[in-house]
């Protein structure tokens, strides 16, 4: 009785290009669209899958009639090799930027953006005219290992994804207005005033858990008016959209304190109520990419990063994260 031998597995590496032409093909599971996006004929990809499976020895993806599908070993490959590909492909953008101007990329969300760090940006170009900044905004949170940011600047309440994070401010909530309309609507003295206002409120409270500390429902049931029924309501999903509301006099915002210090510095935003602030339970962080922390023009960033965050600190009196000192940033 004679063993059945097995077939030779080969142990040359697999070229790059056949890993592209798979990880095309899996995100599309179309070789059209992923020719189109190669640049390549449908039947150059065809032939780059077809050599990729002879090399591996097992079949990636089900061919039907309509539809590609991949297979299980499929699966596995995309999971191990999707995120060596992007690492490479970061590697080299890194390397790129680094051979030509220094730049600075920051990942952030938008608010933060339009409403603290491009305001202050100027003087940064100012001092620092040879350094290009740019600024990627999303809601999604950003892996540093992976994607081109240098660094990161996050809004989220102290735990593991603060771990590493340089505490910039924490923040509290101030009820605001424009100056025209209490000129118009006469003055607030006391929680219950506010009925008398249209209420701008966040719209998407409900996307995640935290969000709901920023509402108006919380402040009026914190100061005993949970019963109260304002004048109306009007939403916006954005904190930048929230403030830009309220400064043309449409209502009473519930305001990020750390994101109007300059607008009531200006006095184009007044605080009312001051005695009737709210704490939050988020912060804003800091994280710099392992990778990019020694350049110099990171370092000369993060400083100015850390000084405008002291003159907030210092404007907003000095909030820290829950769980955290002022000093520790």
């Amino acid at each position: 009785m004679h063993d059945t031998p097995h077939p030779r597995l080969r142990t040359r590496p697999v070229a790059l290009g056949h890993w592209r032409a798979f990880l095309a093909v899996a995100r599309h599971l179309n070789f059209r669209a992923a020719a189109d996006e190669l640049a390549l004929t449908q039947s150059a990809v065809s032939r780059q899958i077809q050599a990729l499976e002879d090399d591996v020895g097992v079949a990636l993806f089900l061919r039907h009639t309509r539809a590609v599908e991949l297979t299980s070993a499929g699966a596995q490959l995309l999971h191990a090799v999707a995120p060596a590909i992007e690492r490479m492909d970061a590697a080299v953008r890194q390397v790129r930027l680094q051979a030509g101007r220094k730049s600075v990329a920051i990942s952030t969300w938008a608010s933060f953006a339009s409403m603290w760090l491009i305001p202050r940006l100027e003087q940064f170009q100012r001092d620092n005219p040879d350094i290009d900044i740019r600024i990627d905004t999303t809601d999604a949170k950003v892996d540093l290992e992976i994607s081109d940011a240098d660094l990161a600047l996050r809004y989220t309440q102290p735990g593991p994804g603060t771990q590493g994070a340089e505490l910039l401010f924490g923040e509290q909530l101030a009820v605001v207005a424009s100056p025209w309309l209490l000129q118009s609507a006469g003055p607030i003295r006391t929680p219950a005033d506010v009925a008398r206002f249209t209420l701008i409120d966040a719209g998407d409270a409900h996307r995640l858990p935290y969000l709901e500390w920023l509402t108006w429902p919380r402040w009026l049931q914190a100061y005993g008016q949970a019963d109260l029924s304002p004048k109306r309501w009007l939403y916006f999903n954005y904190a930048h959209q929230i403030v830009q509301a309220a400064l043309a006099g449409q209502g009473l915002a519930l305001a990020r304190l750390p994101l109007i210090t300059e607008s009531l510095a200006a006095g184009d935003l007044v605080e009312v109520l001051p005695a009737y602030r709210l704490d939050s339970p988020l912060a804003y962080w800091l994280l710099v990419a392992p990778r990019s922390s020694q350049r110099p023009e990171i370092r000369a960033f993060c400083a100015w990063l850390q000084a405008q965050a002291l003159a907030t600190r210092l404007a907003i009196g000095d909030i820290a994260a829950p769980g955290t000192h002022p000093a520790a940033a």
